[in-house]
């Protein structure tokens, strides 16, 4: 048995209320069933009931045996006083407040039907990829499409945190922010974090100094990335080494611990020399770049934004001192449509939410401009007829599986409580 079962049960009040009896066999009445916040404290807010014509008015805390009570040191929170009564699937043991007063106790196991928990049971109990991916598809789609939307908005208020992180950090320097973004997401998931670590590293204010020479936002880039350590004899090799060396002196800068870039089994395309000139390059040829991305709507606009070039150099070179046929180092569409679902409309939501503006149609017609993700999890719910058919679809699919179908929150997700209630 489950927790989240049991708060199922009385959130949609799956209880005979006819009769409902205290473990001492006092009758119950509920008059209200309680406020179900999901907060720290109490389960259940602000419940009435009855108790052997007593009325009392105070909280209610769920739990699958009452001796989780002492488990979770409840006795000792304050926030636990005002609780009125203590629901549990299994009474094993009485509880007591901090007061040494009893807490009444209602025993869940004798008034919920069977049916409810086989059909709970049938459920969260598939071992397959996810509980419901044999009756996923017979889910109408106006509760589907409303749920994805759901989804889709709490992915992006998560991603919003990680952007007022950094708008901390920054000291509310919007331009920094996106650099740093910016910087995440060229790194990819191999070398992400550790981009971001070097954006983080570099003062803004240094990046805006010297944006006026692609070759000095390389050094800085390239020498916070442990990139310069070699004696190679190239020539534009020696050169960024130099500027770097000027750079350190003129700004102060302090070297950081980073672990080595990660090359292996990556495109030569996405090779973090590769990104890292190409970061370069965008911010030495678009000025106020925050500024330009905030008012676009268009994923059209965004390819112009980025139809920039790195510079010469890398027109025949993925790594330093090693020349290979010549090849232009654009970027690909696909790329610019994971830096807009990444970057652009995370930083577009924080920011409207910061100056209190509603655009929240904006972001979904952008979003939907984008092609879907390619990814395992989209491909698996694409064998179960469940399609993305652009990066809303994807971005929700991904939140679904990730944070209800992995965690079996089956009770929180709008699919899981309609093919129980079926």
């Amino acid at each position: 048995m489950k927790e989240d079962f049991l708060h199922y049960i009385w959130l949609h009040k799956k209880v005979n209320v006819t009769q409902l009896y205290t473990t001492k066999g006092e009758k119950i009445e509920i008059l209200h069933f309680g406020h179900y916040l999901q907060t720290s404290g109490p389960d259940f807010f602000n419940s009435k009931i009855i108790i052997d014509n007593q009325q009392w008015a105070g909280n209610i805390e769920i739990h699958v045996k009452s001796s989780d009570w002492y488990l979770h040191n409840h006795q000792k929170d304050e926030n636990y006083d005002n609780v009125i009564l203590h629901i549990v699937w299994e009474h094993d043991i009485e509880v007591f407040r901090k007061d040494n007063s009893e807490i009444p106790v209602l025993e869940l196991k004798e008034c919920v039907s069977k049916t409810e928990v086989v059909k709970y049971e049938n459920l969260i109990k598939t071992k397959t990829w996810i509980n419901c991916e044999n009756q996923i598809t017979t889910i109408d789609d106006f509760i589907f499409d409303n749920w994805k939307e759901r989804l889709f908005f709490e992915r992006l208020e998560r991603k919003s945190n990680e952007v007022l992180q950094l708008l901390s950090e920054t000291k509310n320097d919007w331009e920094a922010v996106l650099f740093c973004m910016l910087a995440k997401n060229f790194g990819l998931n191999t070398n992400g974090e550790a981009f971001l670590k070097i954006a983080k590293s570099i003062p803004f204010s240094t990046i805006r100094k010297e944006r006026i020479s692609v070759e000095n936002l390389e050094a800085l880039l390239f020498g916070y990335s442990n990139l310069l350590e070699e004696n190679y004899e190239d020539e534009y090799y020696i050169k960024i080494v130099s500027k770097w060396e000027y750079l350190q002196n003129k700004y102060a800068l302090e070297k950081i611990f980073l672990e080595p870039l990660q090359f292996y089994k990556l495109r030569p395309d996405n090779f973090p020399t590769i990104r890292l000139a190409q970061l370069a390059s965008l911010y030495s040829t678009i000025d106020n770049v925050f500024s330009k991305c905030i008012n676009l709507n268009d994923k059209d606009k965004f390819y112009r934004l980025f139809s920039f070039e790195t510079n010469n150099y890398w027109k025949d070179h993925y790594n330093f001192d090693k020349k290979n046929s010549t090849k232009r180092k654009l970027l690909s569409r696909n790329f610019i449509d994971l830096i807009i679902i990444n970057t652009i409309i995370p930083l577009k939501f924080t920011y409207d939410y910061y100056i209190g503006k509603d655009n929240i149609e904006s972001i979904l017609s952008l979003i939907k401009q984008i092609q879907p993700e390619k990814n395992a999890i989209i491909n698996k719910f694409n064998s179960f007829k469940i399609k993305a058919n652009d990066a809303f679809d994807s971005q929700s699919l991904l939140q679904l599986k990730n944070e209800y179908c992995s965690k079996n929150k089956c009770l929180h997700c709008r699919i899981g409580l309609k093919l129980i209630k079926n």
